[in-house]
C-alpha cells in the first residue's frame, strides 16, 4: 500500500509539472517524465557489433590496452558534462550551453553536429538490425524489416516520453544482460567449464601457442605493425564507447533532475569498467585474434552474430543453443540503440529550434511535451536506410560508421573546451564550484586532457587513406568531411548573425532556466518510488 501510494504521490507532482506549472518566460514544452531507471541504460553502448575486426587488426593485448585508455576519455568528458548538467539541466544541454558559454556559433556548430551523428546512426542500428536478422533466415524482405523498426521508433517516440523510456529500460536490459552473461561465459568456459572441458585460459595470448600474440601486426610488420594494430583499435574504442552526452541529453524531460543526474553520470565508471574494459578483455581471451574461422566469418560478412568472437567459441567449444540466444540479445540491444538514437536526435534538434538556429516549427510539441516535427524531421534521415535496398548491408553500415566517428570526437571535444569556459567563467565570477548541486573531479585537467584527446583521434580516425598505395577517396570523404564542414558553419553564422564571443564575466549560467528548475524542485518533485528492481539495477 506504501509503495502505490508514494507512485500516486509522484504521478500528481509530475502531472503538476507538466499542466499546472507556471513556466513563465520558457517556451521549452517538453515534460519531465523520464526517471532515473530509464536514464541510467542510455549510458550503455553495444560492445557486440565488429568488436571482431578490431580484435583481427591489434590482437587481444592491443584490443583490452586501447578500450582501456579510451575509456579514461570518456570518463573525463562524463567529468565536465556532470558538473554542468546537474546545475543547469535543460533540453540539449551541451549544444545550448556552447552557444551561451562560449560563441552561438559554436552552439550552431555543436547542435549540428550532434544532429547528424545521432540521426545518421539510426540507419547504422536499423541496417545492423538487418544483418543480425539473418543469423536466423534471410526470407523476410529488407523493405518490410526496414519499416517495421522505423514504425516501432516513430510509435515509441512520438505519443510521450514516458513511452520512449519505459521501452528504452526494458529492450536495453538485453544489453546489461548479454554484456554480463558474456563475461561469465568467458570465465566459466576459460577454466574448463564447457562440453570438451578444454581449460584454455590466456592459451590466445601466449606467443609460443598463437604466432605474435598478444599483439597484432597490421598493415606494417615489427613493431610499427604492432603500433598500427594498436592504433586500429583505439579508433575502434572512439567510436563504441559512448554515453555521458546520452545521459545528458534527457536532463530537460528528467525527474528530480539534480538527484537522478548525478548517480546517472557516477554510473557511467561503472559501466565502462564492465561493458567495455572487462569486455575487450574477455573477447580477446575466448578466440584467437588469428583464428581462420573468425577471419573467414568477417570476410564473409557473415550475418549477425556469426561473426562475433564469441559464437565462434562456442563453435569450438562445441556450445549449443547460447549462438541463438546471443544473437537475439544482440537483435534487442541495437533495437534500443536506434531507439535512443531518435531519441537523441530529435531533442538535439529541438534544442536548436529553442535557440533560434531551426525553422520555429520545430519548437512545437503535443499535449504530452513530445516536440513531434522533430521526431519527424528524424525519421525522415533515417529513411536513408532503404539504401540497403541497392547496396550490400556491411558496405552500407560501414558507410554510417565511418561518417559518424569523427562527429563524436568533434561533440566530445565541443563539450570538453566548453567546460573550459565554464569553468574559467565561474572563477571570474567569484561562483564557488563547491556551491554547485554536483561537484566534478580533477577540473579543470579532466577538460583538457579529454579536448585533446579527442581532437587528436579525430584526425587521426581515418589515417590508412594516406599511408602509400591505400588512397581511397570515399574513406577520406567519411572520415573527415565533419572536420571541414564545422568550421565553415562556424564562420557562416558568425558572418550571418554577427556573433560576439562570450566574455566571462558576462556568462549568466542560463539564470531563467535555472530558476524555474529550482522552483519545480521546491514545489513539485517528491522522492521516487524505490522498488527492489530500481535499487538492484543502479548497482550494475
Amino acid at each position: 500500500m506504501d509503495m502505490k501510494s508514494n507512485d500516486e504521490n509522484f504521478e500528481q507532482a509530475s502531472k503538476k509539472n507538466d499542466d499546472d506549472f507556471d513556466f513563465q518566460g520558457s517556451s521549452d514544452h517538453t515534460h519531465r517524465k523520464l526517471k532515473s531507471r530509464h536514464i541510467q541504460l542510455m549510458a550503455i553502448g553495444a560492445l557486440f557489433v565488429q568488436i571482431g575486426q578490431a580484435l583481427t587488426e591489434g590482437g587481444p593485448a592491443s584490443l583490452f590496452i586501447a578500450f582501456t585508455l579510451w575509456s579514461t576519455f570518456i570518463l573525463a568528458i562524463n567529468s565536465c558534462l556532470s558538473e554542468m548538467v546537474t546545475w543547469i539541466p535543460i533540453t540539449s544541454p551541451f549544444v545550448r550551453f556552447a552557444d551561451h558559454f562560449v560563441d552561438p556559433a559554436l552552439g550552431l556548430c555543436a547542435g549540428v553536429n550532434f544532429f547528424i551523428f545521432e540521426a545518421a546512426l539510426i540507419p547504422f542500428e536499423v541496417t545492423a538490425f538487418n544483418v543480425v536478422l539473418q543469423f536466423w533466415t534471410d526470407k523476410i524482405p529488407l523493405v518490410a524489416v526496414i519499416c517495421f523498426v522505423l514504425l516501432c521508433y516513430l510509435a515509441l517516440n512520438l505519443w510521450t516520453v514516458r513511452y520512449f523510456g519505459e521501452s528504452e529500460f526494458w529492450f536495453a536490459s538485453g544489453k546489461v544482460i548479454l554484456a554480463v552473461g558474456l563475461i561469465f561465459f568467458t570465465f566459466i568456459t576459460m577454466v574448463g567449464g564447457n562440453p570438451i572441458h578444454d581449460a584454455y585460459g590466456f592459451r590466445f595470448w601466449d606467443p609460443s601457442r598463437v604466432q605474435g600474440a598478444p599483439f597484432a601486426e597490421y598493415i606494417r610488420t615489427g613493431s610499427l605493425g604492432r603500433f598500427l594494430g594498436f592504433l586500429s583499435c583505439l579508433i575502434q574504442a572512439s567510436f563504441t564507447i559512448a554515453g555521458p552526452d546520452m545521459v545528458s541529453i534527457a536532463a530537460g524531460e528528467a525527474q528530480n533532475p539534480r538527484r537522478i543526474l548525478p548517480r546517472a553520470f557516477k554510473s557511467v565508471f561503472y559501466r565502462l569498467t564492465t561493458f567495455f574494459v572487462l569486455g575487450s578483455l574477455c573477447i580477446g581471451i575466448v578466440v584467437s585474434y588469428s583464428d581462420p574461422n573468425l577471419l573467414q566469418a568477417l570476410s564473409d560478412a557473415r550475418p549477425g552474430a556469426g561473426s562475433s568472437p564469441y559464437v565462434i567459441a562456442m563453435q569450438r567449444l562445441h556450445i549449443k543453443v547460447l549462438p541463438d540466444i546471443v544473437n537475439a540479445l544482440i537483435l534487442t540491444s541495437i533495437f534500443s540503440a536506434g531507439n535512443s538514437y531518435v531519441y537523441n536526435a530529435s531533442r538535439t534538434l529541438y534544442g536548436l529550434a529553442l535557440e533560434g538556429k531551426a525553422p520555429k516549427v520545430f519548437k512545437r510539441c503535443n499535449r504530452n511535451g513530445v516536440p513531434v516535427w522533430c521526431v519527424i524531421a528524424t525519421l525522415g534521415i533515417a529513411l536513408l536506410s532503404f539504401l540497403q535496398v541497392s547496396n550490400n548491408s556491411a558496405v552500407v553500415l560501414q558507410w554510417f560508421v565511418n561518417l559518424v566517428t569523427a562527429s563524436q570526437l568533434l561533440n566530445y571535444a565541443i563539450i570538453c573546451f566548453t567546460y573550459l569556459r565554464f569553468y574559467k567563467a565561474l572563477k571570474v565570477q567569484g561562483i564557488s564550484r563547491d556551491t554547485l548541486p554536483h561537484k566534478s573531479f580533477w577540473q579543470p585537467f579532466s577538460a583538457y586532457y579529454g579536448f585533446t584527446g579527442t581532437i587528436v583521434m579525430a584526425f587521426v580516425g581515418g589515417y590508412t587513406v594516406f599511408l602509400p598505395g591505400r588512397w581511397d577517396v570515399p574513406s577520406f570523404f567519411f572520415s573527415y568531411t565533419m572536420i571541414g564542414v564545422l568550421p565553415v558553419l562556424f564562420v557562416y553564422w558568425k558572418i550571418y548573425r554577427q556573433t560576439k564571443w562570450r566574455k566571462l564575466e558576462d556568462i549568466t549560467f542560463l539564470d531563467n532556466e535555472r530558476l524555474l528548475v529550482d522552483r519545480y524542485e521546491e514545489e513539485c518533485a517528491v522522492d521516487e518510488p524505490s522498488s527492489m528492481l530500481s535499487r538492484i539495477w543502479n548497482l550494475v
